[in-house]
């Protein structure tokens, strides 16, 4: 949940019903049951099942495809953050990951905001990733699956609609979060960090086979404490994500994962006003660090428990299943404030304090068949599955008014948790999310020489509830729908290395609940135009892509002015058209460059409360990135790593009636690593790394409205130590 002032185009629809449908359940058992049923005795190899299926394991699949077809025969944007990028740039979370990356625009909460992964796709909000193909799913409120970048291989972002391979998206893309794998070699790390903050944090990640048995394990923990960027806050995470391949035949591997991750406290969540910060004030400027909360009433702790298995299994040279499944418990805390109003004093804030306790349980189910079929000159890559969500979600939800606060000579500590009564007010809510979807895809990809054609329609059943007393208000709403999603491309891979595409993608979001007027919401339905070039040499020196787009989405949720801060209305129609460039180059063997470079109109297009003509909120109009990686092999730096990145955000909108701009920011950032063997032998495996985010401490900004803006990062400093053995 949001808290009123904050509330941002949210679906507060119901979510799943937690009792599984018995036809899913059955083919997802029965296609289990065909696995083991299937299996082949013979142990003689033990190598990757279907090499041409695999990139990291038996159970990787593309995200664009679900198959292994690579990104050049991809007729529609994607990208790749892989695991050299995440560590020269320090990335510790989704958020910062996304930092390069065209067509994101990310931490829209600021620096200070670190509970969620939050961030834009070509213009469109998103608030749920995707774990290894499995959706997190979201509850809408506060409760948003984490996954801490120390457990990652990679970030692959897919862009435009995904409603066809993965069900309910939003039409700006999707990011697919890959784990790390276990590995039949053995390899172990040990890492140990500190810096800006009072950070302090020790991990590890060791891999390998048991011995001579067909079983591989990695094991990933990881510990971390630092105050926050804001006053009188701070960040504790404790994690561990053990996971077992077993290569039960050189047919079959079978995967079992557990990912458990603690997160006592997490910093802030509170906003501040525009005036003070990039707006004028007549009492003066917040510093980056400013807090319009309480020490008193100030906490977020989260646990999350996900728990999964594959099984993937090859009946023969062409065909392969992949079942892939995950149970997830999840519980969350909070205690925090949120703005009424800034008096006309322009210092005195008047506050409400709230808490929220939530529980989501959910079960995420996807069966994939894929084979190829060659029938004359055409090569069809067939992708049949069949995939299942579910969540219910039990939500408290208490507030009540609190003392105001002078911004400019500010008391954090004058909430009394004694007298504070958070009980039988007027927006008192315990109520129960629930939803059920089940979807069945299918897919052809198919290769004429050089031509790659690709066509996929994808059928959604949909169920979802909410019940119980919200906002005071006894609330009982039932939805159920149908839709059919469909994506057609072609690409066509010049000998020269270039690839000109074109596709046409559509997606789907169901919108359960009821206006301020007792009116359901309709679904959401968007699609999108899409035409470029991608370009790979033969060498590998140098790749890029150049894309245009224009997405269409219908039936948006947004805030009802005419309402209270709780009320949704559909407003019509939002209308996102834009370019993407990226290019990576070796320049020589010394020197790699990566550029990305975005540009976006984004504009509600139908609306029946007056933001026809206006631009969403956290959609600036362009963004440019640059980051470049010097290696030194030679001379008394050999070992040395050097990387420096430019991020430019542009100005964005500061509220839904565009009064204000937010202003642009160019950022910096540094990476320096060094191999320790290069002073001695006996230091072989060590390295060291100092990184610097936003150099030269430069103020940035997001808004949702003129009384609930955030800071952005400021400078942070961090050096780690790692031994690799």
């Amino acid at each position: 949940m949001n808290t009123p002032t904050s509330t941002h185009c949210l679906d507060w629809s119901s979510k799943p019903s937690f009792k599984p449908r018995i036809l899913a359940l059955a083919i997802a058992t029965a296609f289990a049951s065909e696995l083991m049923a299937a299996q082949d005795s013979t142990t003689a190899d033990k190598t990757n099942v279907q090499d041409d299926l695999v990139i990291y394991g038996g159970t990787y699949r593309n995200t664009a495809t679900k198959t292994a077809l690579s990104a050049e025969e991809t007729p529609q944007g994607y990208s790749v953050i892989d695991q050299e990028e995440l560590t020269m740039r320090n990335a510790d979370s989704v958020a910062t990951a996304l930092r390069y990356s065209t067509g994101v625009n990310t931490e829209l909460r600021g620096g200070a905001v670190t509970r969620l992964d939050l961030f834009t796709i070509r213009g469109f909000i998103n608030y749920q990733n995707s774990y290894d193909g499995l959706q997190l799913l979201f509850n809408d409120w506060n409760l948003q699956p984490q996954i801490d970048a120390k457990a990652l291989e990679q970030v692959e972002v897919f862009k435009g609609p995904t409603s066809t391979l993965y069900g309910s998206m939003p039409p700006g893309g999707m990011v697919n979060l890959i784990s790390k794998k276990p590995q039949q070699d053995a390899t172990h790390s040990i890492e140990l960090a500190t810096g800006s903050h009072s950070k302090k944090e020790a991990s590890f990640d060791s891999t390998g086979q048991i011995g001579d048995s067909d079983v591989s394990y990695r094991v990933i923990g990881l510990a971390r404490e630092q105050d926050s960027q804001a006053d009188t806050a701070g960040d504790k995470r404790t994690l561990i994500a053990p996971s077992i391949d077993w290569q039960v035949s050189d047919k079959t591997l079978i995967n079992f994962n557990l990912y458990y991750q603690d997160d006592p406290e997490m910093g802030i969540y509170s906003t501040l006003p525009a005036a003070g910060m990039f707006r004028d004030n007549p009492n003066g400027r917040f510093d980056q660090n400013s807090f319009s909360g309480d020490k008193n009433w100030n906490a977020y702790e989260r646990e999350v428990t996900l728990l999964g298995y594959k099984v993937n299994h090859q009946f023969n040279d062409n065909w392969t299943l992949l079942h892939n499944a995950r149970y997830m418990d999840a519980t969350a805390y909070q205690e925090n404030t949120y703005t009424s109003y800034l008096d006309t004093d322009m210092r005195t804030l008047h506050r409400r304090a709230y808490l929220t306790n939530e529980t989501s349980e959910t079960i995420t189910i996807d069966n994939q068949l894929s084979g190829v079929i060659q029938t004359g000159a055409i090569e069809h890559n067939l992708l049949l599955g069949m995939d299942y969500q579910k969540l219910t979600s039990d939500i408290r939800y208490e507030d009540n008014a609190i003392a105001a606060l002078d911004l400019f000579k500010r008391n954090n500590s004058l909430v009394d948790r004694n007298t504070l009564d958070m009980t039988d007010t007027i927006y008192s809510s315990d109520f129960t999310k629930k939803f059920e979807q089940t979807g069945v895809y299918l897919q052809d990809q198919m290769k004429i020489d050089q031509l790659v054609l690709i066509a996929g329609v994808r059928y959604d059943d949909y169920k979802g509830s909410e019940s119980g007393k919200k906002y005071g208000v006894s609330t009982d709403t039932e939805l159920t729908e149908e839709h059919v999603s469909g994506r057609i491309g072609a690409l066509y891979q010049l000998d020269s290395g270039f690839a000109p595409f074109v596709s046409y993608a559509e997606s789907y979001q169901p919108e359960t609940g009821v206006t301020r007027n007792n009116e359901e919401f309709e679904p959401s339905t968007g699609k999108q135009w899409e035409a470029g070039v991608k370009y790979s040499a033969q060498d590998g020196r140098l790749s890029g892509s150049l894309v245009a787009y224009q997405i269409t989405k219908d039936n948006v949720p947004t805030r009802d002015p005419n309402g209270s801060p709780y009320d949704l209305i559909q407003a019509g129609e939002v209308e996102s058209k834009g370019i993407e460039l990226e290019l990576n180059a070796q320049i020589s063997n010394n020197l790699m460059l990566s550029a990305f470079y975005s540009r976006q109109d984004v504009e509600v297009t139908k609306d029946n409360n007056g933001l026809q003509g206006k631009t969403p909120v956290w959609t600036p109009e362009q963004t440019l990135s640059i980051w470049a990686n010097y290696d030194i092999y030679t001379g008394t730096l050999a070992g040395t790593t050097l990387g420096y990145g430019i991020r430019h955000i542009g100005k964005a909108q500061m509220d839904a009636m565009n009064t204000d701009t937010v202003p642009s920011a160019t950022l910096m950032d540094l990476s320096v690593g060094y191999d320790l063997a290069g002073l001695s032998t006996a230091a072989s495996g060590a390295s060291v790394r100092l990184s610097v985010n936003n150099l030269f401490d430069k103020e940035s900004y997001s808004c949702y409205d003129s009384n609930n803006c955030w800071f952005g990062a400021e400078r942070t400093v961090e050096a780690s130590l790692k031994y690799d053995f």
